[in-house]
């Protein structure tokens, strides 16, 4: 409602028209349905191009490269067993088994070699691309950002390598980048609800505004997170994260729908479905990941209990067992911590992390020929595209403001996304830390530049000149990134180079 006061009168209440704010809540979709999917799937089958192209190479002397040595046999046993490792070499099997269990079908369809490494892998890296789009197209209303979107995941160098490696962070990637798009559409969704309330004029029998029913994307929400977590247990963070967002979506949107109290409504009739789809939900889906090892007799740790640990009759030995597991991981983890004397050449810290300051060096062989040259060496390094990560600081800076500023929840949502993938790391900062932890940053990193993209591509509503100018220097800074990416393709993807050439690739001197 409005308050007009005039001087000498008394105040006048003018109910707002019901019309306006459901059209607040509900605006009309923008775009064309079927030029947006098609733009969706040629982005995509673009990006999948990028992301198998010779996905079997490079390998170590027919053996696999990096961390991929940890989880390509872990993945192998999954395949032998039928979904949980029963060899803890080394004690390193330190994350819950759902990654392996994806990367085994691409051992059963190709093999133990490259190809059956990673082909799960890329798989995931290309829906990556996919979802990227959609969620961009939401986020802006607009084809040509959400295509743009995709392009510019296409060319992350950290996202094109972890997408060609046997390892589990691009599968975290792809689950949290999915829930967010779930609660993308679930915010959308609650909001025509609530349009509908305003419509039928039912929004204020309570003051805290009406039950919106079962939100299924939320559901769906739940159900990815509780995914991430079967990949790695940081997935953690995006629960507390997407559901502190999800809450205050709400309250946002009963707000936009005159409900009385938004925030206390939010809190009474949001939180506790919230903590059903974004906290239990997680929590059974995590645990599901571990069916086949509940079912097996080999399992690691399977069966502890009677033995290392003291049986507790009122509780099932499967989950006595499993506890027990979890604190050996959380132990691992915990005592995983920079050694003075024995510190690993490619550590980082998380604060060079934002602009891609210490990459690190995957593979690297002076022995390779095939460059045209005497000497030729073969490189992967994971390093973030430079045209788009030394940017991340102003376009972090702008999402802030206009979070803060214009309260933009677009922004707001990217940004809470990307911070949940970094902030948490500066709690340890004595923990053993690696670039590659960023790989579900990096498609956020994505939507915040597309979103400042959009406000230089200037609304629609603008006069031509302002959105041909938009246009041109959009195009050419997509065209400098894209351009950067090929300069950086032979050591995204190990080909052989000279050594003048790797100098020249090496911009910073923390790349060396």
């Amino acid at each position: 409602m409005t308050v007009l006061v005039q001087p000498g009168v008394a105040p006048v209440v003018v109910e707002e028209p019901r019309t306006d704010r459901a059209a607040t809540l509900d605006p009309p979709p923008s775009g064309d349905r079927m030029r947006g999917w098609l733009m969706t799937i040629v982005v995509t089958l673009v990006g999948a191009v990028v992301r198998f192209w010779n996905v079997g190479y490079p390998t170590d002397k027919g053996t696999p490269i990096f961390d991929e040595k940890h989880y390509v046999p872990q993945t192998a046993q999954v395949l032998r067993n039928g979904g949980y490792e029963d060899n803890p070499g080394y004690e390193l099997i330190v994350h819950p088994p759902l990654a392996k269990q994806l990367m085994a079908i691409g051992q059963e369809l190709f093999g133990y070699d490259g190809i059956g490494w990673r082909f799960a892998s890329a798989l995931a890296g290309a829906i990556t691309i996919l979802l990227i789009v959609r969620i961009a197209r939401r986020l802006t209303r607009s084809d040509l950002l959400g295509a743009l979107a995709g392009v510019l995941l296409i060319a992350d160098g950290v996202s094109h390598v972890q997408s060609r490696m046997g390892m589990l962070d691009i599968f975290l990637a792809l689950f949290v980048v999915a829930a967010f798009g779930c609660l993308v559409v679930d915010r959308e969704q609650m909001r025509e609800r609530l349009a509908v309330a305003v419509r039928e004029g039912f929004i204020n029998n309570s003051a805290f505004g009406p039950w919106i029913g079962f939100r299924w994307w939320r559901f769906g929400a739940g159900v990815m997170l509780g995914a991430a977590c079967g990949i790695k247990w940081s997935g953690i963070w995006y629960i507390a994260a997407f559901g502190l967002l999800t809450v205050v979506w709400s309250a946002l949107a009963r707000r936009a729908a005159g409900v009385e109290e938004p925030w206390l409504g939010a809190l009474a009739k949001d939180v506790l479905p919230s903590l059903g789809g974004l906290v239990a939900v997680p929590v059974l889906v995590y645990v599901a990941t571990w069916f086949p090892w509940m079912a097996s007799e080999t399992g690691i740790d399977r069966h502890v209990v009677g033995g290392k640990v003291k049986d507790i009759s009122y509780i099932p030995d499967v989950l006595q067992s499993l506890w027990y597991n979890a604190k050996n991981v959380y132990k691992f983890h915990v005592e995983l911590v920079t050694s003075e004397t024995n510190r690993h050449p490619w550590e980082s810290k998380p604060w060079t992390w934002p602009m891609g300051l210490r990459p690190m060096l995957y593979y690297y062989d002076n022995s390779v020929t095939g460059c045209g040259a005497a000497s030729c060496l073969g490189a992967i390094m994971l390093i973030g595209t430079p045209a788009m990560w030394w940017l991340a600081f102003p376009v972090i800076g702008w999402a802030i403001f206009r979070t803060i500023g214009r309260m933009d929840w677009r922004y707001a949502g990217v940004l809470v996304a990307y911070a949940a993938g970094l902030l948490p790391w500066f709690l340890n900062l004595d923990r053993q830390m690696y670039f590659f932890y960023v790989t579900p940053m990096a498609p956020f990193l994505v939507l915040l530049i597309v979103l400042a993209l959009g406000e230089i591509l200037g609304r629609k509503t603008a006069g031509s000149e302002r959105r041909g100018t938009g246009l041109l220097v959009v195009a050419l800074y997509v065209g400098i990134v894209v351009a950067n990416f090929v300069w950086l393709w032979p050591i995204l993807n190990g080909n052989p180079i000279t050594p003048e050439m790797w100098q020249q690739q090496l911009w910073l001197p923390s790349w060396r």
